[in-house]
């Protein structure tokens, strides 16, 4: 029987919420939480002989240090196989999925398997190297997603051949492989051609990446008249960080009153952005959010006035789709408030 180490998060291993996002590695003998799935789509074939768990936030904040332990408990149980995850759509746990999955495989020489929602940031990490079954957005489709992931880590221990990612369930890699097709290449582009102007469904055999694209505001008449906000995602925050917006995949944006506040100050205002030094930001967060400037230029008459409140998030791992989440729900506050111009300053 093949011997499986699973991967989860504090959450998954029933420690606790973001309360224990900074537990610190530690292993457990057997399946736990998502592992009973696993297990069970496993069958007779494999066993989940242990189980790692470490806290999101501990992962993303101690990386070189959670590896170094992670691994030393992997390898001690000499596993077949590792499997990590389903992440779904939770960015920061789809980021350690991602990280602890390459080391295994690069540095254990060992099969790994991860699930993820398509736009968790884990999934760029990685999707070249590792295979990772495509899941929906959330543990409702648990028992599908550990029922696919089985399946795939059972055949990649096996050293059988690994299908499309079509017949896999896997992500698309970007890795390219020849194949004898039964219609030359013109009858097969026809084909297609007649099917879309029929309206008909049909897969192309050349995806091409999807840009989102934004039309411009219009230019705003007046801006002496106006009133500005200002807007980041470099994570400028209150000394203290009172929201906790974490440093990576953040789970929340803040808003915040700049009532009396002519500038930022080391002593008022910090980052809580991971994905650059702080060391600039934190000594003059003007720096992110120019606020001294902004100040300067209202009392100018360069602009009509500074709007009263701030929005600020973590840009870094942040999924598109949670970005656009909050990114509707300030402008909506935004216009509520008769704010006509916006400067969104990132890193």
């Amino acid at each position: 029987m093949l011997r499986v180490v699973h991967y989860i998060n504090q959450f998954f291993g029933q420690i606790g919420g973001e309360e224990k996002a900074d537990t610190p590695p530690l292993v457990k003998e057997g399946p736990v939480g998502p592992g009973l799935a696993l297990q069970q789509a496993f069958g007779d074939k494999a066993k989940v002989v242990a189980t790692v768990i470490c806290g999101d936030s501990y992962f993303n904040e101690h990386v070189d240090e959670a590896l170094d332990q992670i691994l030393g408990m992997i390898e001690k149980y000499q596993p077949d196989i590792f499997v990590a995850g389903p992440a779904f759509f939770a960015g920061r746990y789809g980021i350690a999925c991602a990280t602890v999955c390459k080391a295994v495989q690069d540095k254990l020489g060992i099969p790994v398997v991860t699930g993820m929602y398509p736009e968790n940031p884990g999934v760029d990490l990685c999707k070249k190297d590792v295979y990772i079954i495509q899941t929906g957005d959330s543990a409702a489709q648990m028992r599908d997603a550990a029922g696919k992931m089985a399946k795939l880590a059972l055949k990649l221990a096996n050293k059988e051949e690994i299908g499309s990612p079509e017949e896999e369930n896997y992500i698309p890699r970007g890795i390219r492989v020849n194949y004898f097709a039964n219609e030359r290449g013109s009858k097969r582009a026809v084909d297609m051609l007649v099917k879309k102007l029929k309206g008909e469904p049909f897969t192309t055999e050349l995806p091409m990446p999807e840009f989102d694209r934004v039309p411009p505001a219009p230019a705003v008449k007046d801006i002496s008249k106006a009133l500005v906000a200002l807007v980041t995602s470099g994570g400028i925050v209150p000394k203290g960080n009172p929201d906790h917006i974490e440093s990576s995949s953040a789970s929340k944006f803040g808003k915040y009153d700049l009532e009396g506040i002519m500038e930022l100050s080391a002593e008022t205002h910090q980052t809580a952005h991971g994905g650059y030094d702080p060391v600039y930001a934190n000594e003059d967060p003007n720096r992110v959010l120019p606020v001294d400037v902004m100040r300067e230029l209202e009392k100018e008459g360069k602009i009509g006035k500074l709007h009263r409140y701030y929005y600020a998030t973590v840009g870094n791992g942040t999924p598109v789709a949670k970005a656009k989440q909050y990114g509707q729900a300030i402008a909506k506050e935004l216009k509520d408030a008769g704010v006509q111009a916006v400067i969104l300053t990132s890193t």
